[in-house]
């Protein structure tokens, strides 16, 4: 499955991420250098997936409800966040990002 992905390199777009959006989201946010997160202020359900530096996914979290807080994990370069169910990755599966 191809899914946009946006990379969040700013002050602002890594601050913000999906927070506030109300309807599905069909794209994913890519947060590099970045190994916790928090759901405040979202309206929806999303997944996390969390990679190393070579996109070998390491952590996956599904249906995180906002209002929660991730903690730093070891070992994270990449931080994915997903609408709830929209992909389905594994540990040891790897994120290809298409370069355009």
């Amino acid at each position: 499955m191809e899914i946009n992905i946006i990379m969040c390199k700013n002050f602002k777009t890594r601050l913000l991420g999906l927070m506030f959006k109300k309807e599905k989201i069909d794209y994913a946010l890519c947060f590099p250098k970045c190994n916790s997160i928090h759901t405040f202020f979202m309206k929806q359900n999303i997944d996390i997936v969390m990679t190393d530096i070579n996109n070998t996914v390491i952590y996956v979290i599904k249906n995180l409800k906002p209002w929660k807080i991730i903690l730093p994990k070891k070992n994270v370069f990449y931080t994915y966040e997903f609408s709830a169910n929209l992909v389905d990755y594994k540990i040891g599966d790897i994120i290809t990002i298409k370069k355009s």
